[in-house]
């Protein structure tokens, strides 16, 4: 019942084995299991190819290497960049991927564009560090978000599930700059309904 640690040693394992140089390790620490309401108390994804250490603790902001790290300040829609996971082969039901197509139209129509990485822990990190605005995807599991999602707060952003609730971990995830959050989520919402 005490402190335990929820790893993905190899975030990105599709990009590795095709020798595309986006991955990471990510590394959470939780003070109890999550169903008796504990709380991540440091997250750090680490990315071998570009020596970066994103990391953070509650509290203590967010860094990158020895550097305080923020989400971007950007306000329009029409300026922002976001990054996204799609279901293939495996993974999600043909809905699923329909699903993830229309959301996928309503924000490509209204933004500056989107980026498939691969890499779900490094998209969250690199929404901390204002690369990208924002970042959604369904089904993910808590190893791929955990750190990601601290990371992302200690640096001034907004993580969600689609319905906004603190329900993220659950593995459907909404990040995003505090500006941009609430047009993403609506942009979304669009996207499914359409």
């Amino acid at each position: 019942d005490g402190p335990s640690w929820i790893i993905d040693p190899l975030d990105g394992t599709t990009n590795f084995i095709h020798g595309i140089p986006h991955f990471a390790i990510s590394i959470a620490a939780i003070d109890k299991p999550l169903a008796k309401g504990g709380k991540i108390i440091a997250g750090g994804i680490f990315d071998p190819m570009r020596n970066e250490f994103f990391f953070a603790e509650p509290g203590k902001g967010a860094f990158l290497n020895d550097r305080r790290i923020r989400v971007s300040g950007r306000r329009n829609m029409g300026e922002c960049l976001f990054a996204t996971g799609l279901p293939y082969l495996g993974r999600g039901s043909e809905d699923d991927h329909a699903m993830a197509l229309k959301e996928t139209g309503a924000v490509m129509a209204q933004t500056s564009g989107i980026r498939r990485m691969g890499a779900a822990a490094l998209d969250l990190a690199w929404v901390a560090a204002g690369r990208f605005d924002g970042f959604w995807e369904h089904g993910l599991n808590i190893w791929d978000i955990a750190a990601g999602v601290l990371i992302v707060r200690e640096a001034g952003g907004f993580v969600s599930d689609f319905a906004a609730r603190d329900k993220a971990l659950q593995g459907d995830i909404v990040a995003a700059n505090s500006n941009c959050h609430g047009d993403l989520l609506k942009l979304l919402r669009k996207g499914r309904d359409s």
